[in-house]
Formats: structure tokens, sequence, C-alpha cells
């Protein structure tokens, strides 16, 4: 099933939530209900960014060969970091290209988005919080990470975290093919099966000392073939040939 957060152009400017297939997306009384409502075909809604985070969490250096790429080691701990709410993009946006840096890097990843509350999940049950998978870019501003204590400027950006139209409910997380594309070549192929962390131990462990809340959006972790991006680049990520996220860089701000 693939869930749906729009707004239908002519019935009412208020987003809510419906489920997308073949091309007609269904009003739902809420994310995850049945079908309550009326219908459009694609074209006649707005889809919006399919997630309400009260936070927003990375996972860093989870794929060995995008360690092996950075020059890093494998952290004994997950390598954790927040986003702010600000960096949500949807599909389709232009992502302005901060002036602050002259490194912005692109990082496409397979991102979790919780269902309801969990504090101290275990692997085992880990995923039975799970509402739905979909893809995401955790844009990095590579000189700033660098140069700051803290990675709060090269994370958090406005718009630094683009995520893909819909949520996918029925995904197997442990095998999802990743794709990114930058003006239509293929910088990034792997799998979720080469991650160091699965999704059920990333859940759990971030559970054991953060209350998750039902919209709390993880990013997985990235796999080799990060760059950097420039003015005008087109960006496209896909999970297993769906492409539900394609974004393009602004002009370089002068201030």
């Amino acid at each position: 099933m693939k869930l749906v957060r729009f707004v239908a152009r002519a019935y009412s400017r208020l987003p809510q939530w419906g489920e997308l297939s073949e091309g007609v997306v269904y009003a739902t009384g809420g994310v995850g209900s049945k079908r309550s409502g009326p219908n459009w075909r694609l074209p006649s809604v707005e889809l919006l960014v399919p997630v309400a985070p009260t936070k927003i969490i990375g996972v860093g250096k989870n794929y060995p060969d995008h360690i092996a790429e950075m020059g890093g080691t494998a952290p004994r701990e997950l390598g954790l970091f927040l986003k702010g709410s600000n960096t949500l993009a949807a599909d389709g946006a232009i992502i302005p290209y901060p002036a602050f840096t002259n490194e912005l890097h692109f990082e496409g990843e397979l991102a979790v988005v919780i269902g309801r509350r969990v504090a101290k999940a275990t692997p085992e049950d880990a995923l039975d919080y799970v509402l739905g998978y979909t893809c995401a870019l955790d844009l990095s501003a590579r000189d700033a990470q660098r140069q700051d204590l803290q990675w709060v400027r090269a994370k958090s950006a406005d718009g630094f975290c683009p995520v893909g139209s819909w949520l996918e409910t029925e995904a197997n997380p442990a095998d999802v093919h990743i794709i990114t594309r930058v003006n239509g070549k293929v910088r990034q192929d792997a799998s979720t099966a080469e991650m160091v962390s699965d999704v059920a131990h990333i859940i759990s462990t971030i559970s054991s000392f953060m209350t998750l809340e039902a919209g709390d959006l993880i990013l997985t972790g990235t796999p080799s073939g990060v760059g950097e991006l420039h003015p005008g680049d087109e960006v496209e990520v896909c999970l297993s040939d769906v492409c539900s996220l394609r974004v393009s860089i602004g002009p370089k701000a002068l201030f």
C-alpha cells in the first residue's frame, strides 16, 4: 500500500491522508485508515511530504563501502545525528544552495517512518512500529561537516532532507535496492542488505534512550558513491526501481 499526504486542489486546501493506487488517490479517515471519502486522479492533487515528524534521526557510516570511501572506520555504536524539521522538502522541490558551503553533497537513503509511539523496542518487535518506508536525500555541507564542532549547519540547512512522495507499507527493509541519479547518471547503486546495522537494530537502539513518536523519520545511512552537487543539478532517488523523489538544486545564495 502506498500512503500519501496531499491537498486536493479543487476540493480543499487542507492536507489530508490517502492511499495511492494505479494513479488514483483515495481519501482515508487518517494515516493508514481505510478509504473513506472521494478520490482524485493523481494530476488533480498536490502530493506533500508524507510525514510530520517530531524529530528526524540520521544514521552515519552504515554501509562498509561508504565508510571506506570517506576514509573512516566503522563506529563502535550507531553514528547518530539529528536534522531539523526545516530540512523537509517534497518531491519536485528546488533546494537552496546555501552561501556558507562550497561542498554540497548528496546521500540517497532508505527512510523509515514510525507509526506509533515506541520506547525500548527489542530487535524482534521493532518493525511492528513502522508505518512505512520511503526514499530520502540526506543533503550535507561536507566542508562545514569537517570544520564545525557539531553537524548542525552541515545537516540542517533549509531543504536538506527531501523525502519521497509516498510511504510504502509492504517493503522488506532488509532487501531494498537504492539507486541515486544525478542528471540522469547513476551515482549510487546498492542494497540495504549491505547495511552494517539493519532497520530493526536501528529502531531498537534509538528507542532504548529516546522515545519515538508516530511520524518520526529515521534515515538509515547512505551507500558509496556520494559526491558534490552544483546549481542546476537534478537528483533522483529510487527504491527497488520505483522513483518517487526528484529535486533540483537552486542557484548559489550570495549571503
